[in-house]
């Protein structure tokens, strides 16, 4: 597993945000953890972090305040391919909306979409699959 890897987790749910970071310190061993609690922190992170040259890793919540995951899509999309080229987005999420799973799993910069509560087991056997395959 690449080490060098940075996690931004966008989380507006304080409980999630401390199993998510706890999860990811004990069973993948990532001590860079960075957290938005809406889109607009997290587009506000990615535009004061652009010189990273390293991997991002993004697991993003849909429903959010101020700026969900949907939106927060729409305005990545705009953001230069510099950003973008050694990003990945896992989506979490705990909807049953056919139409929402359908605009999260066709969306270009989604790898996967995992259910809520986070499943770490399933994202460390895809993250490992990803990162090995690169």
């Amino acid at each position: 597993m690449p080490l060098n890897t940075t996690f931004l987790l966008i989380e507006d749910n304080l409980i999630d945000q401390l199993v998510i970071r706890q999860l990811l310190k004990k069973v993948l061993f990532i001590e860079e953890i960075h957290i938005a609690n809406n889109g607009e922190e997290a587009l506000l992170w990615l535009d004061n972090n652009r010189e990273i040259n390293k991997p991002l890793i993004i697991l993003l919540d849909i429903q959010m305040p101020f700026m969900n995951g949907f939106d927060f899509l729409k305005e990545y999309d705009k953001l230069e391919s510099k950003i973008k080229n050694d990003t990945q987005i896992y989506v979490l999420s705990s909807t049953l909306d056919p139409d929402e799973i359908d605009e999260i799993t066709k969306n270009k910069y989604v790898s996967k979409m995992l259910s809520k509560p986070f499943p770490i087991e399933e994202f460390k056997d895809n993250f490992y699959l990803n990162t090995t395959a690169s």
